[in-house]
């Protein structure tokens, strides 16, 4: 791959959008845009408020996109038929599931007809089915290796099974570890939080874990690019964001899903992205995104250090404040518990709530 794999700058160092294009809009900059989609594109089943219009943005100007999601529940093409029913034109090949990769991974070091056993949805069974595995249901059919994947009717029954069949030898991949996944009604549990179950149980970790934050999906996605520079769109730091930094590309934030500044202002490196915007209007509004981290007195704001805290004055927009608050907490041990030192500082903390 010869897009930007490998550089890993933040958008400060590269000098931010302004220098993302001609017309200073982030997309200019980039071939490709590879979006998650719980959390990006839309909430369980339901699209997030500007969503369709950006993607139908970028498909009208000839922008190459794609998607990549730890979600096993659905498989690529029932992926890209959701998001066609919501309005956003996509075609399975677009689409890059953990269930798909975890099924290629496993017809590669499994011989033809092998059984697996799986823990979760049908969309993995099938993915299995498809590469010519054979999907079984309890340890004592002998598998080969136990898949496990997020599915909303995943019981205590289906973790017993694996429990039994990884004590027995077989090895145990899990399609990705998210804690949580987004809902309208707030954060719910994710394969993650399955997958500790089995942890607790058999007193390790999975052997192989297939998606986010591992970079396989991004760097499949960026073979696309070919010459050109790939931009990875997430909500989540500890998967959306470290995965597209393991896999050498740019990342921008958005604040529609889990993530939020709190959790930004407390990142370490490896989950700090180049951007930040509040939704995917960042991708072509440039007063909508900002390159973090900024500087600790810019955009009309500074930021200082009181003991543990930060405390924010001045005024300007909030995505610069952010910005600036990144820089410091950043750079030093303080933070994320801010504080503020002006009227239009304590608007900006509240945006982001971080006025707690």
């Amino acid at each position: 791959m010869t897009g930007n794999a490998g550089d890993t700058a933040s958008g400060a160092d590269r000098g931010g959008p302004d220098r993302a294009g001609a017309g200073g809009r982030l997309v200019d900059a980039y071939s490709l845009v590879v979006f998650d989609l719980d959390g990006v594109i839309y909430l369980i089943d339901r699209p997030i408020p500007g969503a369709v219009e950006a993607v139908g943005r970028l498909h009208a100007e000839g922008r190459a996109v794609a998607y990549a999601t730890n979600n096993a529940s659905r498989r690529s093409s029932e992926v890209a038929d959701l998001l066609t029913g919501m309005g956003v034109a996509a075609r399975p090949a677009e689409v890059l599931t953990s269930a798909a990769a975890t099924a290629e991974l496993l017809r590669d070091r499994l011989p033809e007809g092998a059984p697996v056993l799986v823990v979760g949805a049908e969309a993995l069974r099938a993915e299995l089915r498809a590469v010519g595995l054979r999907p079984v249901s309890t340890a004592d059919e002998e598998p080969a290796a136990v898949a496990q994947g997020y599915g909303p009717q995943v019981g205590w029954s289906d973790l017993a099974e694996a429990s039994l069949a990884v004590r027995a030898g077989a090895p145990w991949y899990a399609t990705n570890t998210d804690r949580t996944l987004p809902s309208p009604r707030g954060p719910l549990p994710g394969n993650g939080s399955l997958v500790a179950v089995l942890r607790t149980a058999l007193g390790r970790d999975p052997d192989v874990v297939v998606g986010k934050p591992e970079p396989a999906l991004f760097t499949t996605a960026a073979r696309r690019a070919g010459t050109g520079r790939t931009l990875v769109v997430g909500d989540r730091l500890d998967t959306d964001i470290e995965g597209a930094r393991r896999a050498g590309l740019d990342s921008l934030l958005v604040l529609t899903g889990v993530s939020d500044a709190a959790e930004l202002l407390a990142a370490p490196e490896e989950r700090r992205p180049a951007y930040v915007s509040f939704d995917l209007a960042g991708l072509f509004d440039p007063a909508a995104v900002v390159a973090v981290p900024g500087r600790a007195s810019g955009g009309g704001w500074s930021v200082t250090r009181a003991g543990a805290d930060l405390v924010l004055d001045g005024a300007g927009p909030p995505l610069e404040a952010l910005a600036a608050l990144c820089a410091t907490a950043w750079s030093t041990a303080a933070g994320p518990r801010v504080r503020a030192q002006s009227p239009a500082a304590e608007e900006a903390l509240a945006a982001f709530g971080l006025d707690d």
